[in-house]
C-alpha cells in the first residue's frame, strides 16, 4: 500500500474540498444567464412594499410572461381596493385601470428600458450588465448587490437581489436609496416556470373584462367634492395661484407653481369611461409612482389615485423631477 506524507494528504484534501465548495460569482452569473435564456414562460406571485409617503403601501403582484415579449403584471393594493394591470402584447404596452374602464396605450420599450423589481428576466439583466456587482452566498441564497437601471430616478441607485440556490429563481429584492434604506421591497411567494397560457391571456380587452369581475366598477359620482392635495417636493417653487373651475363632470382644481422651474398640477374627480374600447394613446412610458402606475410623456405625468385624476405638466422640469414631485403629492394637504 502506497504511503503519502501528511503534508501531501492535507494538500489533496484541500483540493477535494475546493472542488466540492461554493460556486464562484462567475459560475452563478453564467447559470443565471443560461436559466433565463431557457425560460420561455413563467408565472410569479409576490408582495411589494413601497416606502412612499407617511405609510408603507403594500401590493400583491401577479406576473405572467411568455417568450418573446408578452407580459401581464397585475398590481393590487388590497387596503385601498385598487387594481391596475401593465400589459404588453403585439399591439403595444398598456396600463389598465379596470374600475374606471380606463386604459393607456404606449409605444414603449417597457420593460426593457428600465429595472423592474418584480420581473425575473429584468433582475437577471441587472446582474449580467453590472460588471462591478457585489456577490455573497448564504445557506439558501445567492445574493447580488447591483446598480439599478432606472432612467428617471437616481434616488434608487442600488438593489440587493437574492436568488434561491436550488431553482435559481428570485426570492427577494430590496431597492435602496443612497443611504441604503430599502424604499422598495419585493418578496416572491412563488415562481412557476414553463407555464402554458390561453391564446387571449395577453389580450387587452379580455384582461379588462376579466379584471372588472374582480373589482367593483366605479359608479357615477354625484358629489364632485374632494380634498385638494399639495406636493411637499416643490423643486424651488412656490404656489402662486389656486383656481377652481366648474366642468361638465364636476370641479377641477388648477395649482400653479412658479420659481426656479414652474409647473402646473391639475386635480379632478374620476369619471367613468363607458366603453372599454376608449383607449388613450401616449407617446411616453408607464411610470411606477409607488401608489399608482401613471403615464409619463416628455412634459407631463398623468395618474389616478383614491378617486381623483391628477396631471402634472411642465416644460422646465426634468422627467426625474416630475416623478419626485408627483410622488410627493399623496398623503399630504400641506400648502
Amino acid at each position: 500500500m502506497k504511503k503519502y506524507s501528511p503534508l501531501l494528504l492535507v494538500v489533496m484534501l484541500m483540493l477535494v474540498l475546493a472542488a466540492c465548495g461554493t460556486k464562484t460569482q462567475e459560475d452563478v452569473t453564467k447559470s443565471l444567464g443560461k436559466k433565463i435564456e431557457e425560460t420561455k414562460s413563467y408565472k410569479a406571485e409576490a408582495q411589494m412594499t413601497l416606502q412612499v409617503g407617511e405609510e408603507p403601501q403594500t401590493y400583491d403582484v401577479e406576473v405572467s410572461y411568455k417568450d418573446p415579449n408578452y407580459y401581464r403584471v397585475q398590481l393590487k393594493n388590497v387596503a385601498k381596493d385598487q387594481s391596475q394591470i401593465i400589459l404588453r402584447n403585439d399591439e403595444g404596452v398598456f396600463v389598465l385601470t379596470p374600475a374606471l374602464n380606463k386604459s393607456f396605450k404606449f409605444q414603449s420599450d417597457w420593460p426593457d428600458n428600465s429595472s423592474q423589481a418584480y420581473l425575473f428576466e429584468s433582475l437577471v439583466k441587472d446582474v449580467l450588465e453590472d460588471t462591478e456587482a457585489k456577490y455573497t452566498e448564504t445557506e439558501d441564497y445567492y445574493v447580488y448587490e447591483t446598480k439599478t437601471r432606472y432612467q428617471n430616478n437616481q434616488m434608487l441607485p442600488i438593489q440587493e437581489i437574492s436568488f434561491n440556490k436550488k431553482e435559481l429563481t428570485p426570492a427577494e429584492v430590496k431597492v435602496m436609496d443612497t443611504d441604503r434604506n430599502a424604499l422598495v421591497t419585493v418578496k416572491f411567494k412563488k415562481v412557476e416556470l414553463g407555464v402554458s397560457f390561453d391564446e387571449d391571456a395577453f389580450d387587452m380587452k379580455k384582461n379588462m373584462s376579466n379584471a372588472q369581475l374582480d373589482v367593483a366598477v366605479m359608479a357615477e359620482v354625484e358629489d364632485s367634492e374632494f380634498t385638494v392635495l399639495y406636493p411637499t417636493e416643490q423643486s424651488g417653487t412656490a404656489l402662486v395661484e389656486e383656481k377652481s373651475v366648474n366642468t361638465d363632470t364636476g370641479k377641477r382644481v388648477v395649482l400653479t407653481y412658479d420659481g426656479e422651474k414652474s409647473f402646473t398640477l391639475i386635480q379632478e374627480k374620476n369619471t367613468l369611461v363607458p366603453a372599454v374600447g376608449m383607449t388613450q394613446s401616449v407617446i411616453g412610458d408607464p411610470v411606477d409612482l409607488g401608489f399608482s402606475v401613471g403615464a409619463q410623456t416628455e412634459n407631463s405625468i398623468y395618474w389616478s389615485y383614491n378617486g381623483v385624476d391628477y396631471m402634472l405638466a411642465s416644460t422646465e422640469l426634468s422627467k426625474e423631477e416630475m416623478v419626485n414631485i408627483a410622488q410627493s403629492v399623496q398623503g399630504t394637504v400641506i400648502k
